[in-house]
Parts: C-alpha cells; sequence; structure tokens
C-alpha cells in the first residue's frame, strides 16, 4: 500500500478501468488486431502483432493521460515546459509497460498467445531523435518530472529522419537515413486543431503604433502529443513534437502544365525544416506561442520555460516579440517576465560547439528577431557599461554580436542574458560558465 506521501503525488483514477487481468489482455490484443489493424492470426505479421499489443498498453494511458490534464487545469499549478531540440526517447513499449505495472501481465499474455514478448520489443522503431547525451538527458528529464507529479511538457522537433543507422560494408562504416516512422507510430496523437503558423522573411513596418512584421512567408508547425507516464503513480504527462507543413501543399495549376516538381515545390521546402535530425537550426522556435495562454501579471509564476542547451534561444526574442508587437506591452515589463520565465542549461563551453548564428542569415529569415536580439544587446551593454565603466574589453567579450569578418550572434549569451537560472549539467561545468563563458 502506498505511503501517505506517495499518494498525495498521485492522480485519482476512479472512474478509468482498472489494469486488466491476463484474459482482459489477451482479448483486448485480439480486438486490435481484428478492428484496429484488420488482420487475423492467419495472415498477421510479427509487426502487426507488436502494434496490437502497443494499442492495448497505449488504451491504459489514454485514460490516466486525460485525468492528468483534467487534474492540471482544475488545480493550475505552475507549467514547466522544456524546450530541446533533442529527445531520445528510444523505445517506448517496455517504459511503458514497467511504468503502469503491466510488464508481467502482459508477458503472461503473449505466452499464452504462442508470442515471444521480447521478439514483439524488437519490432518498436527506435525513436533516435537526438545524438547521444543532450538528448537522452532530454528524456530522463521527462521520464523523472512526470514519475514527480510535476506539470511538464516536453517541445521538440519531430524529425522523420533521426540519428542515423551505422552499418558496416565491404569493412567500411557507413550511414543510412533511419526512417522511424515508415511504419507509423502507435504512441503519437496528430493534434491538427492546434497547429500554428511559423512566419519567415519579410521585412518589419515601424509606426506609432509600434513594429509589425509584414510580407512573410508561412510555414505550419503541427504538433504530434505522445504520453509520457510516470512511474506507477497514474501521472501521464505530454511531449509536444512539431512537424513542418507547407500551407499549400499543392498547386494544380503547375501540375496541368505538366510541371509536376512544380506543383509540389512548396511542400517539399517548407516540410524539409523537419525533415531530418540538425538539417539547420531554424526550427527551434516553434511551439513558443503555445504558453501565451494566462494572465501576464503571473506569467512567470505559472510558467517556467526550460531551454536545453543553446538551440532553442531564438525562443527568448520570440516571447519579447508576441509580448511587445502582439499584447502591446511595454519592454521593461516585457523583459521581466521573459527574464523570470527562461532558464538555461549548458551542455558544452568548447568554442566550436557554442553556436554563433550569422547577423545576414537572421536578418533574412526573422528580421523582427534581429532587432529585438539589438535591442536586447544595447541594453545588456549600457549595464555592464555602468557596472565596468571604461572597461571596452569587456564590452566587446560580453557582447551578444560578434564583430569579424562576419557579424555573428553568440546564442550562449543570448541564453544567459535572457534567463533568471543558468546551471551546466554538472557542478564543475556550472562553475566553468562562471568564469569562461
Amino acid at each position: 500500500m502506498a505511503k501517505t506521501d506517495d499518494r498525495r503525488k498521485q492522480i485519482s483514477i476512479s472512474g478509468i478501468a482498472t489494469l486488466e487481468n491476463v484474459a482482459g489482455l489477451k482479448l483486448g490484443f485480439n480486438r486490435h488486431l481484428h478492428f484496429t489493424l484488420a488482420k487475423d492470426r492467419n495472415v498477421a505479421t510479427t509487426r502487426d502483432y507488436y502494434f496490437a499489443l502497443a494499442h492495448i498498453v497505449r488504451d491504459h494511458l489514454v485514460g490516466r493521460w486525460i485525468r492528468t490534464q483534467q487534474y492540471y487545469l482544475e488545480n493550475n499549478p505552475k507549467r514547466i515546459y522544456y524546450l530541446s531540440l533533442e529527445f531520445y526517447m528510444g523505445r517506448t513499449l517496455q517504459n511503458t509497460m514497467i511504468n503502469l505495472g503491466l510488464e508481467s501481465a502482459c508477458d503472461e499474455a503473449m505466452y499464452q498467445i504462442g508470442l515471444d514478448i521480447e521478439e514483439l520489443e524488437e519490432m518498436e522503431e527506435d525513436a533516435g531523435l537526438g545524438n547521444g547525451g543532450l538528448g537522452r538527458l532530454a528524456a530522463c528529464f521527462l521520464d523523472s518530472m512526470a514519475t514527480l507529479g510535476l506539470a511538464a511538457y516536453g517541445y521538440g522537433i519531430r524529425y522523420e529522419y533521426g540519428i542515423f543507422n551505422q552499418k558496416i560494408k565491404d569493412g567500411w562504416q557507413v550511414e543510412e537515413p533511419d526512417a522511424w516512422l515508415r511504419h507509423g507510430n502507435p504512441w503519437e496523437k496528430a493534434r491538427p486543431e492546434f497547429v500554428i503558423p511559423i512566419c519567415f522573411y519579410g521585412h518589419v513596418h515601424h509606426s506609432k503604433n509600434g513594429a509589425k512584421w509584414v510580407n512573410t512567408e508561412q510555414v505550419l508547425a503541427l504538433p504530434y502529443d505522445t504520453p509520457i507516464p510516470g512511474y506507477l503513480n497514474n501521472t501521464v504527462n505530454t511531449m509536444r513534437l512539431w512537424s513542418a507543413k507547407a500551407p499549400n501543399d499543392f498547386h494544380l495549376h503547375h501540375f496541368n502544365v505538366g510541371d509536376y516538381i512544380e506543383a509540389v515545390l512548396d511542400r517539399s521546402i517548407a516540410e524539409n525544416i523537419t525533415r531530418v535530425l540538425y538539417p539547420n537550426d531554424n526550427a527551434s522556435k516553434f511551439g513558443c506561442q503555445d504558453n501565451i495562454r494566462i494572465c501576464y501579471d503571473t506569467f512567470a509564476d505559472k510558467v517556467a520555460i526550460q531551454l536545453n542547451d543553446t538551440h532553442p534561444a531564438l525562443a527568448i526574442p520570440e516571447l519579447m516579440r508576441i509580448l511587445v508587437d502582439l499584447e502591446n506591452l511595454h519592454w521593461d515589463q516585457a523583459w521581466t517576465i521573459t527574464k523570470n520565465t527562461f532558464a538555461y542549461t549548458n551542455h558544452t563551453v568548447l568554442p566550436e560547439a557554442l553556436e554563433r548564428w550569422p547577423v545576414q542569415l537572421i536578418e533574412k529569415l526573422l528580421p523582427r528577431h534581429l532587432e529585438i536580439i539589438y535591442e536586447i544587446n544595447q541594453r545588456h551593454l549600457e549595464n555592464i557599461k555602468n557596472l565596468y565603466p571604461g572597461d571596452v574589453q569587456r564590452l566587446i567579450r560580453m557582447s551578444l554580436i560578434e564583430e569579424g569578418v562576419e557579424k555573428k550572434i553568440n546564442m550562449a549569451h543570448l541564453c544567459i542574458v535572457g534567463s533568471h537560472s543558468v546551471n551546466g549539467v554538472a557542478r564543475i561545468h556550472s562553475t566553468i560558465i562562471k568564469n569562461q563563458v
């Protein structure tokens, strides 16, 4: 029996079906095989059996998932948004069975049906949406926050191709694309009702009413939600991954005149943003607008946004743009909200790994964001100048904009200036950041 403190961390699931026995799992397995996959045992493949098992396990997640969100809505806790361009989640089936306390029952059910559960687990594609430590840390944080009962959401990119597969051919290592979605993903749920337009290019028009970003080109960000269960506590949080979609999938005019490539060119260009793990970093602003739903006076008391390394750094000027340009807040109020909302985790201090984006690139793609970064930098340098009068080298060293043959934006500096809390991945790393970055 759970202790009193443990029970307080658990969300009530009264009214939701309890964990089924082995007979119930077998019945659900056959139901999904027949009605979800439209197969029977005569034609079903091992992969079909995996999907049937995944769906019956997912059935146990959905009620708890909905109940968790209802609990958050009713109790209005502070919400954590963990922004990361990597989420190395790996395989979901076994982890979910363990967290729901279903593993032994599922193992026995599959044994009685005549299937090897380990063989079914091997059929799952590895969701390798990360290169290593950074992505794995993000995945572990999501698991831990769900287990602790924290109202947390992971935000990232739904790459069509994850980390590459390595194979040996003729004695040489070769890399092949990881098409992890080619068979479908039973764990995710598309949310087209929450699609968000993301603007690029255009120019900024200034008037007495403020700045307005006009003549932009849009890409649609389509969210896919994946449930993240805590360990035996009925909490199921959400990881929301964004996929780029073109506003216009198909140009009939080009198709009718025989130009088949041009007919789908816009779609191809737009969807390349989320095609491959790290094609570029321009997609790191996806999802930021999702958080703007509460009173601004209490925004930072109810919303915490954690930046997992410098990749999502554009979230800082994006929130400023929304608050200043769209919500008409004064700069100082918007900056206080932004700084109190963001926190930043740095993963490396190696010069070659710290992101520095060309000013010319940002000016072309995101002109309004560049103006906001310039304003942030100007105010930042004024503060440094007042603290260390006459120290020109310090101003150069601590500026967000690095001068040179090609002007560049130091994204780590932007994250540090725009966050109320900064840390490394270890205590010694945090000390290095203080002394060197």
